[in-house]
């Protein structure tokens, strides 16, 4: 099953690149740039990443991107990240990144789109990986602020393919958004939203109003039934994170996570990595820890990579191409 796990073509929806700074990074960083970080080795930063709940995550995780300053920062934390792709056998993916991180320490968000724009390009053209940026605004700021990050990403527009929401869900529902959706939609842009994580199922029906793309998380549906039917029927993508789920507490045990429950119901459900670094596993560890846990067959293993196809942003004629890997991938091995 590892084998079959490492082999089997993914795609990633739901991935905070600055999620994905690795303690030595961190630390190498910090002394590259001169910015002080309260750790005095890498193991001291290591330990760190020991968190008990979102906003104790989230505190550490605003405190490791402040040593992330010019392009070179970027690209090199970007082309890391496509690297541990390239080793888990993902085709394609839609990364994230938070515009108002780094806006608010005075970088330049031209500077930090290049950065990352730069690595996918390489990924693209050395590795194989095709790859979308996903903009998100921090919920716990205010809409004006959020609009007006949305206007500053204006002339990157043709690097961006759509707009997300993210940061301390709870006393910030989607609705408190709903103007800067508007507006996103208005300018071309996809629409996706963290929903359903830390917040209750209520958060994912306000996303769905809003009519976003995709519900980022999402797991909290399956405290009403009604909402869970209306996901099945729509076909709404939930990109869900197992192991950050677990890290988090959304669910006590691995056993305990939903997400095979959701695919068995006809839910589109995918696997993703989210903050990789922070919550111990990049894709591999993801697709193993729901693989260790639940048996699952070869036909429900594929229909994760399936969903998550179905669920991105890529033109049918290159969704047709990466399918053809998925099926070719099924048929080899159920032979």
């Amino acid at each position: 099953m590892d084998t079959l796990l490492k082999q089997l073509p993914k795609i990633e929806l739901h991935l905070h690149i600055e999620g994905t700074l690795e303690p030595e990074m961190m630390f190498a960083l910090s002394q590259k740039n001169n910015i002080p970080i309260p750790y005095k080795s890498v193991e001291e930063v290591r330990k760190a990443y020991d968190f008990h709940n979102l906003q104790s995550f989230l505190d550490l995780y605003y405190a490791g991107a402040s040593v992330l300053v010019d392009r070179e920062d970027f690209f090199s934390l970007t082309w890391a990240y496509f690297l541990k792709c390239k080793e888990d056998n993902v085709i394609h993916t839609e990364i994230f990144f938070d515009p108002q991180t780094h806006s608010s320490r005075g970088i330049d968000v031209g500077e930090v789109i290049e950065g990352i724009t730069l690595a996918m390009k390489k990924a693209k053209e050395e590795l194989g990986i095709s790859s979308y940026l996903i903009a998100c605004i921090l919920r716990h700021l205010s809409e004006e602020e959020g609009i007006a990050t949305l206007q500053s990403l204006l002339p990157f527009r043709n690097k961006i393919i759509a707009i997300g929401l993210d940061s301390s869900e709870v006393g910030n529902p989607p609705s408190k958004f709903k103007r800067l959706f508007e507006l996103a939609k208005k300018e071309g842009f996809y629409i996706v939203a963290h929903a359903g994580e830390e917040g209750d199922s209520s958060y994912i029906w306000e996303a769905l109003e809003l009519g976003v793309n995709r519900i980022d998380h999402g797991v909290h549906c399956s405290e009403d039934s009604k909402l869970v039917q209306y996901l099945k029927d729509k076909q709404i993508p939930l990109t869900v994170c197992p192991l950050s789920n677990l890290k988090l507490k959304v669910f006590k045990t691995p056993k305990e996570h939903n997400l095979v429950w959701l695919l068995r119901e006809g839910l589109c459900v995918g696997i993703n990595s989210d903050d990789p670094s922070y919550f111990g596993g990049y894709m591999g560890e993801n697709f193993e820890m729901i693989a260790k846990n639940f048996d699952l067959s070869i036909d429900e293993i594929v229909k994760l990579s399936i969903n998550a196809l179905n669920s991105s942003f890529l033109p049918q004629n290159e969704k047709k191409t990466l399918m053809s890997k998925i099926e070719n991938f099924k048929n080899v091995t159920k032979s």
